[in-house]
């Protein structure tokens, strides 16, 4: 059975959780209505890629109102919704977390496990590795700076996942003003080929990504949507740093590639 994955480059406006819900309704249900099986948003879509310190009110937990509106968008649709969050941690630090939500339902969490140097301060690191099914595709979550860490896809491929879905939140460098998108752009793009590109040959993976886009209140994210085949090949990816979509169809991968390590 053949698994089509809406990957998603949005605009997230930091702690803007209304604009983002209403936003990620409308790209939810037209690409169900197009027959998506799973929509993948980017890292942190929801309350966009917040400082918890000083935005303490877009913390979400998980019996939030936020999320229960997540969940009410796909009480009706066959299609899984993988949204982004900083999710409150009643013993410490925020988690950055990927909600799994279908069926009217949420199905499970991805917490961050790769927290680095510029995060530590704000955010705690998860540390388990679930596996989520849909319509028959075994896969895992990572998010953003997962993508430099090879044992993050390898424990996944380890469980017997086939693909692993990545939704990112690169914040670019330098000075607004005088933003090179192109740069920016082909920056994410050479971590994501350089990395996921090679690990999915590696491990035999299906590894698909999405990323946030364009300038919010005081930072700007690069875009790039990427389909890397179980052969580390680059089925498909997005032209541009523009916020839109990319449907991709998942290629099957080769039977006992995913149990290498």
């Amino acid at each position: 059975m053949s698994i089509t994955i809406t990957l998603v480059q949005m605009r997230c406006e930091k702690g803007a959780i209304d604009e983002n819900l209403v936003a990620t309704r409308d790209t939810y249900v037209a690409a169900s209505a197009r027959g998506a099986d799973i929509v993948l948003f980017p890292e942190m879509s929801l309350t966009g890629y917040i400082d918890p310190t000083r935005r303490p009110e877009a913390v979400l937990s998980l019996d939030s109102p936020a999320v229960a509106s997540l969940v009410q968008m796909t009480r009706d649709r066959s299609a899984m919704l993988l949204a982004g969050i900083v999710e409150a941690n009643p013993t410490g630090k925020p988690f950055i977390t990927q909600l799994a939500v279908e069926g009217g339902a949420l199905r499970g969490v991805y917490r961050k496990v790769s927290i680095e140097e510029e995060e530590i301060a704000w955010f705690s690191p998860g540390h388990e590795f679930p596996l989520f099914s849909h319509r028959g595709l075994t896969f895992g979550v990572a998010l953003c700076a997962d993508v430099a860490h090879r044992d993050v896809f390898a424990a996944y491929a380890q469980q017997g996942a086939s693909a692993v879905l990545l939704a990112a939140a690169p914040g670019l460098y330098g000075d607004q003003a005088m933003r090179n998108w192109r740069s920016g752009y082909d920056w994410w793009r050479g971590v994501c080929t350089e990395g996921p590109g090679e690990w999915s040959r590696e491990l035999g993976l299906v590894i698909a990504i999405a990323t946030q886009a364009g300038r919010t209140s005081d930072e700007d994210f690069p875009g790039g949507g990427y389909l890397f085949g179980p052969d580390g090949r680059c089925l498909a990816e997005t032209s541009d740093w523009g916020e839109g979509v990319l449907d991709v169809v998942l290629p099957d991968a080769p039977e006992g590639a995913n149990r290498r390590s």
